[in-house]
């Protein structure tokens, strides 16, 4: 109930605020007089906004949409000093709700596995329960990446959006922060998917040529129907949330992080889906925004840029 209080407080404030209007007019007119028809009906139009602003916040609160509080100059100041803001470094914030994959993402672009030293706890449930901050495996690469705790469990099988991911997508925008949707786990997806083709048997390696071959083409087909499906949903999510079209990577972190190190091999090559756009647009975009390192110079990085 507590909590409620300053919502209250903002959104009864016009009504009050139109009602004072009414009462100033009225007292500064000269006595024995009535206030006259125009400033009635003013004060009616202000408090019949008042109203209907009242009622699109409690439409939005409905939906999960909190109201944007804009942070000061101090608060600003504040979260740079809990985050270890270091200028000349790229930041990276990875967020999401439990269970969607940050932390093993946030593995795979440092070059790391879940089991190597340093890397960001992962497991079944939400083992991020404070931000974490994680430099770059290589010194050379000028940069953090943040854990974000999630929020809620990721328990919806056709992945609609909640409401953490569009308030994460709006004040992105707000602030004007890029911000990319990222679908990761896509080798796991597209198993269940085959899993539940019309002529799949197994997941037995040991077979057949001939065997093997129709595995191949029953994964590629199914691969094709979660990328579709993925995207589509994606848009259908946005328009849903009056958000404008953006596009969705479909990353495997195993995959991922063989992108991250350069170390593709064939057999690899054959699940890569979105993993080096990902990271050309994301770490392009990062340069971009400082002014600055050409592709030339981010070469000389271990990170994969392409």
């Amino acid at each position: 109930m507590g909590q409620a209080l300053p919502v209250l407080a903002i959104v009864l404030l016009p009504v009050a605020q139109a009602v004072v209007d009414l009462l100033s007019n009225i007292r500064g007119q000269p006595a024995g007089s009535n206030p006259t028809h125009d400033d009635i009906k003013a004060a009616e139009e202000r408090a019949t906004k008042a109203h209907e602003a009242k009622a699109e916040l409690q439409r939005q609160l409905d939906k999960g949409i909190q109201p944007v509080v804009m942070p000061s100059a101090a608060d600003l100041e504040d979260a740079k000093h809990r985050i270890e803001y270091q200028d000349g470094v790229y930041h990276f914030a990875v967020a999401g709700v439990a269970g969607s994959g940050k932390s093993s993402l946030i593995n795979a672009l440092r070059g790391l596995r879940n089991s190597d030293a340093g890397a960001a706890a992962t497991g079944i449930t939400e083992t991020t329960l404070r931000v974490g901050r994680f430099p770059d495996s290589d010194p050379k690469n000028p940069f953090v990446w943040y854990d974000i705790p999630g929020a809620g469990t990721l328990q919806i099988p056709d992945w609609q959006f909640t409401a953490t991911d569009v308030a994460i997508l709006r004040n992105a925008r707000l602030f004007n922060i890029p911000c990319y949707i990222v679908r990761s786990k896509a080798d796991v997806h597209v198993q269940n998917v085959m899993r539940d083709m019309p002529g799949y048997e197994s997941d037995d390696e040991e077979q057949d040529a001939r065997s093997r071959e129709a595995r191949a083409a029953l994964e590629c087909s199914a691969r094709k129907h979660f990328v579709d499906a993925t995207r589509q949903n994606v848009q259908d999510n946005l328009r849903a949330a009056d958000l404008p079209e953006q596009r969705v990577y479909i990353v495997s972190n195993s995959t991922m992080l063989s992108a991250t190190k350069g170390n593709i091999t064939t057999r690899t090559a054959k699940k890569i889906i979105d993993e080096f756009e990902f990271l050309q647009d994301l770490l392009g975009d990062a340069y971009r925004r400082r002014g600055g390192a050409t592709k030339a110079e981010a070469e000389g990085s271990s990170t994969t840029v392409v």
